[in-house]
């Protein structure tokens, strides 16, 4: 069987994550946080409200998508919003065996969750452009979503027990 490259997914305030952490702990892969891997221009104008364009995204996503190629034998789990087919489709390119976990919430679970949180950059202002650029996982795309308001525990065993029953 493959080593696992999962790319834990959503818009802000899903749980990518703790769900991605507890998955490469379950799973006993490294895992890198995407919000790490943010420039701090993307970082300064995502606190001021403003959302990124794909210009800003686009080298930020190659930089997960190499993070992605270079745990491809050991295996590893990167959390990452991943948007848009076109941002999930740049890491395939890169990573053809990512394998993506969808974490889905409502409007109001999220904005619960981000006003809830210390010390994150992302303004609950920016939840609706996230949510109107959210385009979920094409039936193509290896993956699967998830319902967020699970216990993270449930969402870390559905998350393994879906990549590996794709991987079999």
């Amino acid at each position: 069987m493959a080593e696992p490259v999962i790319v834990v997914m959503g818009v802000s305030g899903c749980g990518k994550t703790t769900v991605g952490a507890l998955t490469a702990d379950r799973l006993e892969v490294p895992y890198a946080e995407g919000d790490d891997f943010h420039p701090q221009a993307n970082i300064d104008k995502m606190a001021a409200g403003i959302p990124l364009t794909d210009e800003d995204r686009l080298p930020w996503l190659d930089t997960v998508a190499d993070w992605l190629v270079d745990h491809q034998t050991t295996g590893g789990v990167a959390s990452c919003s991943a948007l848009r087919w076109a941002y999930r489709d740049r890491l395939r390119a890169k990573a053809p065996n990512a394998y993506f976990v969808h974490l889905a919430a409502t409007r109001e679970e999220l904005l619960r969750r981000m006003t809830g949180r210390l010390g994150h950059f992302m303004p609950t202002i920016l939840l609706d452009s996230q949510l109107d650029t959210l385009e979920p996982l094409r039936v193509d795309e290896a993956g699967v979503t998830l319902n967020a308001l699970q216990p993270p525990s449930s969402l870390v065993t559905e998350s393994v027990d879906y990549w590996i029953a794709d991987h079999r």
